[in-house]
């Protein structure tokens, strides 16, 4: 699939990495079709571009390469519109920002992909040992040129 980006321009991205989401993002409830984009071989980030919107592109990684202890509760009628049995067949993502100097990352609202049918889902979760605004990396003042 063609997917148009303000970012790399016009990139393919094969069908195993368009990811459905029936109610869209937290914010962005229309935009339901995203493209799973890898930059580099690095691993740690990757782009949530949407296939709808060149414009619309979120910074998401895998929390447990930052807080290994990190565990989303997925609750029973959320593993059944994903069409879920286990979270072992499920890939958990969050989103990264960059606020004031620091890069941090939405633990309270991860997006849960289903990694047999590509559905996905953002939770809103409860658990107050997670924030919106995890620290995960302090950028230097060169670091702070290019973010």
């Amino acid at each position: 699939m063609q997917v148009q980006t303000t970012r790399f321009g016009s990139v393919e991205v094969d069908d195993s990495r368009i990811l459905e989401f029936p109610s869209g993002l937290l914010g962005f409830s229309s935009y339901t079709q995203y493209a799973l984009l890898q930059p580099d071989d690095d691993g740690l980030f990757f782009w949530l571009q949407s296939t709808e919107a060149p414009e619309l592109a979120f910074v998401v990684t895998d929390p447990a390469t930052w807080v290994p202890d990190y565990q989303a509760t997925v609750r029973k009628e959320q593993m059944e519109e994903l069409s879920l049995q286990t979270l072992e067949t499920a890939q958990t993502f969050v989103i990264v920002n960059k606020y004031d100097q620091t890069l941090t990352v939405n633990l309270q609202g991860p997006i849960v992909v289903n990694l047999g049918n590509h559905h996905a889902m953002q939770l809103v979760l409860a658990d107050k040992r997670w924030t919106t605004r995890h620290e995960i990396v302090r950028l230097t003042s060169q670091e702070r040129l290019t973010a």
